[in-house]
């Protein structure tokens, strides 16, 4: 499979058959379906709803399967496509600047957070960096790949970002993340009925590189009681109420706990042959999977856990360089639970 934009066209190997079929069928991609739970892998059959609690180690068997994690220096290049406001574009960049704020910031903190993803090594025992920067941005405002994307489009979004003939993103294999973002009126495949956002790697027949990324949408329109779960909550579930977002933006706060998702797993994940629980790498639960839904001390199933509120009614369980976030727990290789910055114990 390639897009029509391609200029040679060569028969696709029989590796890339297999890997464009398990892309098309969203089999490795990294699903959050809360909270409709449609995932029907073996791995979720075995782990059923106990993979969801903090205390659910007996149940959890997490392996590395001797792929590469990212040990170098992670820089995130974005894609904004779609229309973006200042604001909105400032929150998210605070978070993924503050994955490595100094220590001495705040706590609980986006940085103590990306400690626990930092327990995750590669076969040489080196550790997941601790250096996560912001990278070289590209704006795509008119859509060029229009309103309504495939799962295989995406590919094509950071292709023509990659070799735009003004200011491309830069190649950066090693230690690179290219993180797609859609706006509130642009519609994604499986966007809002099972999913909020996945990773995967770019097919060297379409990008002409295997380029780890992840793209999450803006569910403030669509979808917000899915997606920017708990600052909006779903119709079916009724007397719930609805928390404060810390930045006063729901759909970008929604984001924010995607985002943390995903460069949790591309981090410790990056070509799905790393780190992930389960016999089939098609079916990966990976280390944010493992947590979805959890934010505190406590979390699981439909209770999210104890977080933290300010003084304006906010909720939040960890402080960026000068914001406040609600990010997902992720799971600990060396405790065996989930836990966070905010953890009580």
């Amino acid at each position: 499979m390639r897009c029509s934009s391609d200029r040679h066209r060569r028969s696709p190997t029989p590796a890339i058959l297999t890997l464009t079929l398990l892309f098309l069928t969203g089999l490795s991609a990294a699903w959050r379906p809360w909270p409709n739970q449609q995932n029907n892998s073996t791995d979720d059959l075995q782990l059923g709803s106990n993979k969801k609690f903090e205390g659910s180690s007996e149940f959890v068997k997490l392996k590395y399967h001797m792929g590469p994690v990212l040990t170098e220096n992670i820089t995130v290049h974005i894609i904004w496509y779609g229309t973006w406001s200042g604001p909105q574009k400032r929150i998210i960049r605070e978070f993924i600047n503050s994955i490595s704020a100094p220590d001495h910031h705040p706590t609980p903190s986006v940085s103590g957070w990306w400690k626990t993803v930092q327990l995750y090594t590669d076969q040489t025992g080196s550790n997941v960096s601790r250096t996560v920067h912001l990278g070289q941005e590209k704006n795509d405002r008119l859509l060029s790949h229009g309103k309504t994307l495939t799962r295989l489009s995406i590919q094509s979004v950071i292709k023509s970002a990659v070799t735009a003939k003004t200011k491309p993103l830069p190649i950066h294999p090693k230690g690179g993340l290219y993180l797609l973002l859609t706006a509130d009126d642009v519609y994604v495949q499986d966007f809002c009925r099972n999913v909020c956002g996945f990773h995967y790697f770019t097919y060297p027949s379409i990008v002409g590189y295997a380029l780890p990324y992840a793209w999450v949408g803006n569910s403030a329109k669509q979808c917000p009681g899915v997606c920017a779960y708990p600052f909006a909550v779903p119709d079916y579930i009724p007397g719930l109420t609805a928390l404060k977002s810390p930045n006063g933006e729901v759909g970008i706060d929604g984001m924010v706990s995607v985002i943390g998702h995903e460069l949790a797993e591309m981090a410790s994940n990056p070509l799905v042959n790393a780190w992930y629980a389960g016999q089939d790498p098609s079916f990966p639960v990976e280390i944010a999977d493992l947590c979805e839904g959890i934010y505190g001390t406590g979390g699981g199933g439909s209770y999210t856990g104890q977080m933290l509120k300010d003084g304006d009614g906010a909720t939040y369980n960890m402080r960026g360089i000068r914001r406040r976030f609600l990010v997902q727990w992720v799971w600990s290789r060396v405790v065996n639970y989930c836990t966070g910055p905010n953890a009580l114990d």
